[in-house]
């Protein structure tokens, strides 16, 4: 007997899906995914049919589409189809096969998603898909997230036959004597997770008869577990995570009072992409002297005095930009400068702008990033000045100090630390009769 209660009750119970909504179905062919179309079409919801060809199986590939494509006809369903050079895309990203496929398919549901006006896209996954990936992030290593396995719904995207299990799916195929296609290559031990399903799972089987049940009410308690973490992180990150223009601060002795010291600080820098490992360097280094750096792949963490700052990476791959007479803005980095002229000769106390003696510039100039030995005479002195020691003065954060743009002039002298201080020996004097007036704005 169709199992129309069952998915009823635990559609209802996760809340996957509303009355009204339109549900678009990932349908392979196999006993999963034709299960969930007749499910959804039992219980009259608006759906639609999509169908991936990865172009992997030859033949076998092309059955499974036709296949498909015919079923959706027999229900006169709505059927999207698209075909990937799996392979390909997963040579040039130098990813699995499986990664590749995976990456794929969810990016084209959630484009055909919101071109067709889908309010969710439904996956065909089953209580033997959960124990499978729960054991390979185990295997793998993993957080909490990873111990959940399969969550009911995320997103956009629902699977609401976690209700049954892959030997309870059969019975129910083979009972209403439901048409399918068979992936042979579910068969081969080549990929990691048939290699747990086929050689893995058995053996755990024998010790717990009800494993898929098992797996399930403990994913159960660990997403429970999960959404706890995320509400104390939630508040923890709003008491001790400073947002300023120039990065996020956190104070170090924030940090030590931390416990357990090591999952929520991974926790609160999640979003920046640091991994296990840089967190542990992280608190190893806590205490070191400032300008101690810490990477991400998108991020920069700092140790500035008593704080970790956490900023974007620098830009220091941007060229020099060169300007000329006829030159109005340059883009650098976030920041725009823009260049004019007057003849009235008034100066205005901003750390944006510069107003500098025209005649003294020897064109191109040029703006770059601070380079070390860098020297200027700072407005209202006539000794030079290490750059470094004025941001050390200024107390300018570390991670500003590499980004902060630097005006230089032809014959080499430094005429603005742009949005700071200019140098004293291009300011404007009663000789004065033109001003070349320098504005620093963010993008």
């Amino acid at each position: 007997m169709l199992p129309v209660k069952q998915f009823q009750d635990f559609v209802a119970k996760h809340q996957l899906f509303a009355q009204g909504n339109k549900i678009l179905l990932a349908v392979s062919g196999g006993k999963d995914s034709v299960l969930m179309l007749h499910l959804f079409k039992a219980i009259g919801v608006n759906i639609g049919v999509a169908h991936c060809n990865f172009n992997l199986r030859g033949d076998e590939a092309q059955r499974d589409e036709l296949f498909v494509k015919m079923l959706a006809a027999n229900f006169d369903l709505p059927f999207y189809i698209t075909h990937f050079d799996t392979k390909k895309y997963a040579a040039e990203n130098k990813i699995s096969t499986q990664m590749a496929a995976r990456d794929l398919r969810y990016n084209w549901f959630e484009e055909i998603r919101l071109a067709e006006g889908f309010d969710y896209v439904a996956l065909a996954h089953h209580q033997n898909d959960g124990v499978e990936t729960v054991l390979i992030n185990l295997t793998r290593g993993t957080g909490i997230s990873g111990l959940h396995g399969i969550l009911p719904k995320r997103n956009h995207l629902i699977r609401p036959l976690l209700f049954l299990n892959r030997h309870e799916i059969d019975e129910i195929i083979h009972q209403m004597n439901f048409d399918f296609v068979e992936d042979s290559s579910n068969l081969s031990a080549n990929y990691i997770r048939n290699k747990i399903r086929l050689k893995v799972i058995p053996h755990l089987q024998e010790i717990n008869p009800h494993l898929e049940k098992t797996f399930a009410e403990n994913a159960a308690r660990f997403a429970d577990i999960e959404m706890l973490l995320n509400f104390h992180v939630q508040a923890l990150a709003e008491k001790i995570l400073n947002p300023r223009s120039d990065g996020i601060y956190i104070a170090l002795d924030e940090i030590s009072k931390l416990n357990p010291q090591k999952l929520l600080l991974f926790e609160l820098l999640k979003p920046y992409g640091f991994t296990e490992s840089v967190i542990e360097q992280m608190l190893n280094h806590l205490h070191s002297s400032s300008g101690t750096h810490f990477f991400s792949s998108s991020h920069q963490a700092i140790i500035n005095r008593a704080y970790l700052v956490i900023a974007a990476k620098n830009s220091n791959e941007i060229a020099n930009q060169f300007i000329h007479p006829s030159t109005t803005h340059v883009l650098f980095g976030a920041d725009t400068l823009k260049l004019s002229f007057s003849t009235v000769i008034e100066f205005e106390s901003n750390p944006k702008k510069a107003f500098v003696n025209a005649d003294k510039l020897i064109f191109p100039l040029i703006l770059r990033h601070w380079q070390n030995g860098d020297k200027f005479a700072p407005l209202g002195m006539r000794q030079l000045k290490k750059v470094s020691d004025f941001f050390i003065d200024e107390k300018v954060p570390l991670h500003l100090k590499t980004t902060t743009p630097i005006l230089v002039n032809g014959n080499g002298d430094i005429i603005w630390v742009a949005g700071m201080r200019q140098d004293n020996r291009y300011k404007l004097t009663a000789a004065t009769k033109k001003v070349a007036i320098f504005e620093l704005k963010n993008l």
